[in-house]
């Protein structure tokens, strides 16, 4: 089974007055939908856009693996386990929450800032928090591996025509964040911000219709 679903479709959330534009891909914050809460192990998909100067304070998580992918722009980064970052496009952000962690998020930057953020459950709860950056994770013939979820994630940077095989796994979530594909020869046309959710389905591939760059998560069940 595959599910497309478009970024305009997405629930918008954040707060414009306060510079902060927020699209959600899942059941969120005010934003209850019994049907969507979740797709695997993957909680929420956040899109969102910082203008020069905002961000989100200092909040607290636990028991969630959150990984962030930078699209433009820097994201300053700062937690309460010592760690003070700036992550860039093409860098890889992963928060462990585990039994509980404080931090903040800020677009410190002179121009806008767009990163998805991604949430997922982890196996079994509790644990120290831990932090890890890797850089030019797009296009690495290995995919960043979240074995605390059962997950994997790879970040595919396709040209114009090139087919990028889909993973044969229980699920696999599909996010394009640059550029358009196509979801299988004769398939759904996706753009930023479009995503599919594949079940149970082999052999699936994305072809690109230019330059592309794509978010794949392989999922267990």
């Amino acid at each position: 089974m595959i599910s497309v679903h478009r970024a305009d479709d997405r629930f918008q959330g954040g707060d414009r007055d306060a510079g902060i534009l927020s699209r959600h891909a899942f059941s969120f914050g005010t934003f209850y939908d019994p049907d969507n809460l979740r797709f695997g192990p993957v909680m929420a998909v956040n899109e969102e856009r910082l203008a020069p100067g905002a961000g989100f304070e200092e909040h607290p998580h636990s028991h969630t693996e959150i990984v962030t992918w930078v699209v433009e722009g820097e994201l300053t980064h700062r937690d309460s386990t010592g760690h003070a970052t700036v992550v860039r496009p093409g860098d890889l952000q992963h928060l462990s929450a585990a039994s509980g962690v404080r931090h903040v998020e800020r677009n410190d930057g002179d121009t806008p800032l767009t990163f998805v953020q991604m949430w997922l459950a982890p196996l079994e709860a509790g644990g120290e928090p831990a932090y890890t950056i890797v850089p030019g994770l797009a296009g690495a013939a290995a995919p960043y591996e979240l074995p605390a979820a059962g997950a994997a994630l790879r970040v595919h940077r396709p040209v114009a025509g090139e087919r990028v095989a889909l993973p044969d796994a229980p699920l696999v979530y599909v996010h394009v964040t640059a550029g358009s594909v196509r979801l299988g020869d004769d398939g759904e046309a996706l753009g930023p911000g479009d995503s599919a959710r594949i079940t149970g389905e082999q052999g699936q591939g994305l072809v690109a219709a230019g330059a592309a760059e794509v978010l794949v998560w392989e999922l267990s069940a």
